[in-house]
């Protein structure tokens, strides 16, 4: 396997270097060594609904979610404040009244 980047517009494989260039033989597509190693995803984040979420945001809990390791429940309709977004099984980190601080997951609340 060769340590090239795959190509960014068909995700082909078979790239291969033409001087500072990355070049795609399925497509045709060139790109630049710089652009190549500067492109980083970002993850979009979204709620049950589709809307974009952002760190800060405030959302409402959609269903009712039983608290792991406890007879605690969060009830439909609990809104969540000042939410954090992060990487992983579960993309919201935040506090909730009563209950203190927990992971969310995004299919689960709706932005408020």
């Amino acid at each position: 396997m060769s340590g090239l980047p795959q190509c960014p517009k068909c995700n082909s494989e078979y790239t291969y270097e033409d001087g500072n260039m990355y070049v795609c033989p399925e497509c045709a597509n060139e790109w630049s060594k710089d652009a190549a190693e500067s492109t980083e995803e970002t993850k979009v984040f979204r709620d049950a609904h589709g809307n974009e979420l952002q760190d800060g945001d405030t959302v409402t809990v959609i269903k009712d979610l039983k608290v792991k390791g406890s007879s605690l429940v969060v009830k439909i309709g609990t809104k969540v404040k000042n939410i954090r977004l992060i990487d992983g099984d579960h993309d919201i980190d935040c506090k909730i009244d009563g209950i203190g601080a927990m992971q969310l997951k995004t299919e689960f609340v709706k932005k408020a």
